[in-house]
Protein backbone atom coordinates (compact mmCIF):
# COMPACT_ATOMS: atom_id res chain seq x y z
CA UNK A 1 0.00 0.00 0.00
CA UNK A 2 1.33 3.45 -0.96
CA UNK A 3 1.65 5.62 2.13
CA UNK A 4 3.42 8.54 0.45
CA UNK A 5 1.91 11.91 1.32
CA UNK A 6 -0.39 13.70 -1.10
CA UNK A 7 0.94 16.53 -3.21
CA UNK A 8 1.21 19.79 -1.26
CA UNK A 9 -1.48 21.38 -3.46
CA UNK A 10 -3.99 18.52 -3.75
CA UNK A 11 -4.86 15.10 -2.30
CA UNK A 12 -6.32 13.99 -5.64
CA UNK A 13 -3.41 12.15 -7.22
CA UNK A 14 -2.75 8.88 -9.07
CA UNK A 15 -0.21 6.59 -7.41
CA UNK A 16 -0.49 3.22 -9.18
CA UNK A 17 -0.57 1.97 -12.75
CA UNK A 18 -3.88 0.28 -11.98
CA UNK A 19 -5.37 3.69 -11.19
CA UNK A 20 -3.82 5.10 -14.33
CA UNK A 21 -5.17 2.34 -16.57
CA UNK A 22 -8.63 2.68 -15.06
CA UNK A 23 -8.58 6.27 -16.28
CA UNK A 24 -6.91 6.03 -19.71
CA UNK A 25 -7.29 2.37 -20.71
CA UNK A 26 -4.73 0.19 -22.52
CA UNK A 27 -2.76 1.14 -25.64
CA UNK A 28 -4.01 -0.17 -28.96
CA UNK A 29 -2.20 -3.13 -30.49
CA UNK A 30 -1.10 -1.04 -33.49
CA UNK A 31 0.55 1.48 -31.15
CA UNK A 32 2.58 -1.21 -29.39
CA UNK A 33 3.52 -2.78 -32.73
CA UNK A 34 5.40 0.33 -33.90
CA UNK A 35 8.06 0.07 -31.17
CA UNK A 36 11.30 -1.43 -32.48
CA UNK A 37 14.80 -2.01 -31.08
CA UNK A 38 16.49 -0.60 -34.17
CA UNK A 39 16.18 1.84 -37.06
CA UNK A 40 14.77 0.92 -40.43
CA UNK A 41 14.88 2.67 -43.81
CA UNK A 42 11.81 4.72 -42.90
CA UNK A 43 12.69 5.82 -39.36
CA UNK A 44 16.30 6.61 -40.19
CA UNK A 45 14.96 9.45 -42.37
CA UNK A 46 13.91 11.28 -39.19
CA UNK A 47 17.49 11.14 -37.92
CA UNK A 48 19.02 12.11 -41.27
CA UNK A 49 16.72 15.13 -41.75
CA UNK A 50 16.56 16.42 -38.19
CA UNK A 51 18.59 19.51 -37.21
CA UNK A 52 17.25 19.40 -33.63
CA UNK A 53 17.04 16.75 -30.94
CA UNK A 54 16.27 16.86 -27.22
CA UNK A 55 18.20 14.58 -24.87
CA UNK A 56 16.60 13.35 -21.65
CA UNK A 57 18.89 12.00 -18.93
CA UNK A 58 18.86 11.61 -15.17
CA UNK A 59 21.40 11.21 -12.42
CA UNK A 60 21.70 8.12 -10.22
CA UNK A 61 19.01 9.50 -7.90
CA UNK A 62 16.52 10.01 -10.72
CA UNK A 63 16.79 13.81 -10.98
CA UNK A 64 16.04 14.55 -14.63
CA UNK A 65 17.44 16.93 -17.20
CA UNK A 66 16.31 17.74 -20.74
CA UNK A 67 18.85 19.34 -23.06
CA UNK A 68 18.47 20.54 -26.68
CA UNK A 69 21.04 19.82 -29.37
CA UNK A 70 21.08 21.48 -32.78
CA UNK A 71 23.30 21.44 -35.86
CA UNK A 72 22.96 21.01 -39.62
CA UNK A 73 20.39 18.33 -40.46
CA UNK A 74 21.78 14.84 -40.04
CA UNK A 75 24.30 15.87 -37.39
CA UNK A 76 23.40 12.79 -35.34
CA UNK A 77 25.32 10.07 -37.15
CA UNK A 78 23.82 6.66 -37.83
CA UNK A 79 26.66 4.21 -37.23
CA UNK A 80 24.44 1.18 -37.79
CA UNK A 81 20.79 0.32 -37.32
CA UNK A 82 21.22 0.09 -33.53
CA UNK A 83 23.79 2.78 -32.82
CA UNK A 84 23.76 6.60 -33.00
CA UNK A 85 26.50 9.14 -32.34
CA UNK A 86 25.68 12.63 -31.07
CA UNK A 87 28.58 15.10 -31.40
CA UNK A 88 29.16 17.18 -28.27
CA UNK A 89 29.70 20.84 -29.20
CA UNK A 90 31.11 23.55 -26.91
CA UNK A 91 28.56 24.67 -24.31
CA UNK A 92 28.23 26.33 -20.93
CA UNK A 93 30.35 23.65 -19.19
CA UNK A 94 27.61 22.76 -16.73
CA UNK A 95 27.73 19.39 -18.54
CA UNK A 96 24.39 18.25 -17.10
CA UNK A 97 23.86 15.61 -19.78
CA UNK A 98 27.43 14.32 -19.68
CA UNK A 99 27.54 14.09 -15.89
CA UNK A 100 24.21 12.28 -15.88
CA UNK A 101 25.41 9.78 -18.49
CA UNK A 102 28.44 9.00 -16.34
CA UNK A 103 26.15 8.25 -13.40
CA UNK A 104 23.22 6.66 -15.26
CA UNK A 105 23.53 5.56 -18.91
CA UNK A 106 19.80 5.57 -19.72
CA UNK A 107 18.90 8.23 -22.28
CA UNK A 108 15.85 9.37 -24.22
CA UNK A 109 15.89 11.32 -27.50
CA UNK A 110 13.23 13.26 -29.40
CA UNK A 111 14.01 14.18 -33.02
CA UNK A 112 12.11 17.00 -34.72
CA UNK A 113 12.13 17.84 -38.43
CA UNK A 114 11.08 21.40 -39.36
CA UNK A 115 7.61 21.49 -40.87
CA UNK A 116 6.92 17.83 -40.05
CA UNK A 117 4.42 17.13 -37.30
CA UNK A 118 5.44 13.54 -36.56
CA UNK A 119 8.50 13.21 -34.34
CA UNK A 120 10.82 10.30 -33.63
CA UNK A 121 11.70 8.92 -30.22
CA UNK A 122 14.72 6.82 -29.26
CA UNK A 123 15.44 5.32 -25.85
CA UNK A 124 18.68 3.55 -25.08
CA UNK A 125 21.97 3.47 -23.26
CA UNK A 126 24.58 6.20 -23.64
CA UNK A 127 28.37 6.08 -23.60
CA UNK A 128 30.71 9.06 -23.90
CA UNK A 129 33.41 8.51 -26.52
CA UNK A 130 36.58 10.36 -27.54
CA UNK A 131 37.29 8.06 -30.50
CA UNK A 132 38.89 10.34 -33.11
CA UNK A 133 37.90 8.07 -35.98
CA UNK A 134 34.23 8.13 -35.05
CA UNK A 135 34.22 11.87 -34.36
CA UNK A 136 36.09 13.07 -37.46
CA UNK A 137 33.00 12.93 -39.76
CA UNK A 138 31.16 15.13 -37.22
CA UNK A 139 33.34 18.15 -38.03
CA UNK A 140 31.54 21.43 -38.75
CA UNK A 141 33.32 24.61 -39.86
CA UNK A 142 36.57 22.67 -39.66
CA UNK A 143 36.14 21.82 -35.98
CA UNK A 144 36.03 18.19 -34.84
CA UNK A 145 34.19 17.70 -31.54
CA UNK A 146 36.33 16.58 -28.62
CA UNK A 147 33.77 13.98 -27.60
CA UNK A 148 30.44 12.50 -28.50
CA UNK A 149 27.66 10.39 -27.04
CA UNK A 150 27.13 6.91 -28.42
CA UNK A 151 23.54 5.67 -28.04
CA UNK A 152 22.79 1.97 -28.20
CA UNK A 153 19.14 1.84 -29.24
CA UNK A 154 16.70 -0.12 -27.09
CA UNK A 155 13.44 1.44 -28.31
CA UNK A 156 12.74 3.46 -31.46
CA UNK A 157 9.36 4.67 -32.62
CA UNK A 158 7.53 7.57 -34.22
CA UNK A 159 5.36 9.86 -32.13
CA UNK A 160 2.04 10.98 -33.59
CA UNK A 161 1.35 14.56 -34.64
CA UNK A 162 -1.13 15.58 -31.95
CA UNK A 163 1.29 17.63 -29.83
CA UNK A 164 2.51 19.66 -32.81
CA UNK A 165 -0.99 20.08 -34.22
CA UNK A 166 -2.38 21.19 -30.88
CA UNK A 167 0.48 23.62 -30.34
CA UNK A 168 0.57 24.95 -33.95
CA UNK A 169 4.34 24.90 -33.54
CA UNK A 170 5.15 25.23 -37.24
CA UNK A 171 2.43 27.80 -38.01
CA UNK A 172 4.22 31.12 -38.78
CA UNK A 173 1.07 33.06 -37.93
CA UNK A 174 1.45 31.83 -34.34
CA UNK A 175 5.13 32.77 -34.00
CA UNK A 176 5.86 35.02 -31.02
CA UNK A 177 7.74 38.27 -31.55
CA UNK A 178 11.07 37.79 -29.69
CA UNK A 179 10.78 41.37 -28.46
CA UNK A 180 7.86 40.25 -26.29
CA UNK A 181 10.00 37.69 -24.46
CA UNK A 182 12.65 38.34 -21.79
CA UNK A 183 16.27 38.36 -22.91
CA UNK A 184 18.97 36.27 -21.31
CA UNK A 185 20.24 39.35 -19.53
CA UNK A 186 16.81 40.21 -18.16
CA UNK A 187 16.45 36.68 -16.80
CA UNK A 188 19.84 37.01 -15.10
CA UNK A 189 18.79 40.32 -13.56
CA UNK A 190 15.58 38.79 -12.24
CA UNK A 191 17.68 36.16 -10.46
CA UNK A 192 20.70 38.20 -9.39
CA UNK A 193 19.06 41.54 -8.65
CA UNK A 194 18.84 45.04 -10.11
CA UNK A 195 22.59 45.57 -9.97
CA UNK A 196 23.10 43.11 -12.85
CA UNK A 197 23.79 44.88 -16.17
CA UNK A 198 21.33 43.04 -18.41
CA UNK A 199 21.92 45.29 -21.41
CA UNK A 200 25.68 44.75 -21.38
CA UNK A 201 25.22 41.00 -21.01
CA UNK A 202 22.85 40.91 -24.00
CA UNK A 203 25.14 43.08 -26.16
CA UNK A 204 28.16 40.93 -25.44
CA UNK A 205 26.29 37.68 -26.04
CA UNK A 206 24.83 38.98 -29.31
CA UNK A 207 28.31 39.90 -30.49
CA UNK A 208 29.66 36.45 -29.61
CA UNK A 209 26.80 34.87 -31.53
CA UNK A 210 27.39 37.19 -34.48
CA UNK A 211 31.00 36.03 -34.60
CA UNK A 212 29.95 32.41 -33.89
CA UNK A 213 32.35 32.30 -30.95
CA UNK A 214 32.16 28.92 -29.24
CA UNK A 215 29.76 27.43 -31.78
CA UNK A 216 32.23 24.70 -32.80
Amino acid sequence: MDTAPAHRLTPHVIRTEAQLRALIGEPAEIVCAKISDRLNEMTQMFVERSPFVCLATSDRDGRCDLSPRGDPAGFVRILDDRTLLIPERPGNRLADTLRNVLANPHIGMLFAVPGVTDTFRVNGRATITVDAGLLAPCAVEGQVPAMGILVDIEEAYTQCSKAFLRSHLWDPSRFVDPALMPTGGQVHRAIQGGHFDAEQYDRERAERYRQRVGFY
